[in-house]
């Protein structure tokens, strides 16, 4: 893998705190939650910040990719900040959290979260937002802390792994480590081994970055709407984004390629 070109925080378009650090490697963003003396627990500083970073993404950008500093990927909301919040400022705290978590879920590039050690409550909300997780552990303990999901993961995980399995964890704090989480939960589409997460998601960003950005654009913003929909309004859009996919002029000098043999069909592996 080649070097990553640092960016910091007031070099990206938008100045950014120091909790969170860029790097550019080619059309490719990565951000680093950079709390790991604190699990890289989400402070509202850092959750800001991250809507800042996502709100801001330079057009040379094609893709992006999420991770932890240290060892761990994101512990969940930064308790601290909690513990004598009033009724007003709990709403203030699930509205920034649900509000991010739309603008990653709804970027305008494809976002990888590499997740290693901890992801639990708000960071498996995070996780949730995501396109494409490579695996980690699991863990939704907010029943056991007398707190309830905020940032819209009692929306986003049912649909993705089922409300039993939700509760289940919610209610008894139950863990699922990576392997069970990938087979059983199919929460993470990647399963690698330790320390290998943060090259197999650049690795992912960079193929995704050479599809046709509008193809891409087309598929993170339609698909989740299109499962939301009746089926028959689902069919609908789906022609809409066909119309406006093939219509693109670099489809069409793709498809072009490939009839003239010049690009390669699809292989295994």
């Amino acid at each position: 893998m080649s070097d990553h070109a640092s960016v910091s925080g007031a070099q990206w378009p938008t100045p950014l705190p120091s909790c969170l650090s860029v790097k550019r490697q080619d059309n490719i963003a990565i951000l680093t939650l950079d709390r790991a003396a604190k699990r890289n627990a989400l402070s509202d500083e850092l959750v800001l910040g991250m809507q800042t970073f996502f709100s801001s993404i330079p057009p040379d950008v094609q893709g992006i990719v999420m991770h932890g500093a240290g060892d761990n990927f994101c512990a969940g909301l930064d308790l601290n900040e909690l513990k004598e919040t009033t009724t007003a400022e709990s709403f203030d705290t699930s509205i920034i959290g649900q509000r991010l978590n739309d603008t990653i879920q709804f970027c305008k590039v494809p976002v990888i979260a590499v997740l290693h050690g901890a992801v639990i409550g708000g960071g498996l909300e995070l996780a949730a937002a995501a396109h494409i997780r490579v695996a980690a552990y699991y863990a939704l303990p907010e029943g056991t802390r007398g707190i309830f999901l905020g940032s819209g993961g009692s929306v986003r995980l049912p649909r993705l792994i089922g409300a039993a399995a939700v509760m289940d964890m919610m209610l008894s704090g139950r863990v699922y480590e990576a392997q069970e989480a990938h087979a059983i939960l199919r929460l993470s589409q990647y399963l690698v081994e330790p320390g290998m997460g943060l090259e197999k998601g650049v690795e992912l960003a960079a193929r995704i970055a050479r599809n046709a950005p509008l193809a891409n654009f087309a598929i993170i913003q339609s698909l989740p709407r299109i499962v939301e929909q009746d089926p028959q309004a689902g069919l609908f859009t789906e022609m809409l984004m066909v119309g406006i996919a093939q219509g693109d002029e670099d489809a069409k000098a793709r498809l072009r390629d490939f009839l003239d043999r010049k690009a390669g069909k699809v292989q295994r592996g």
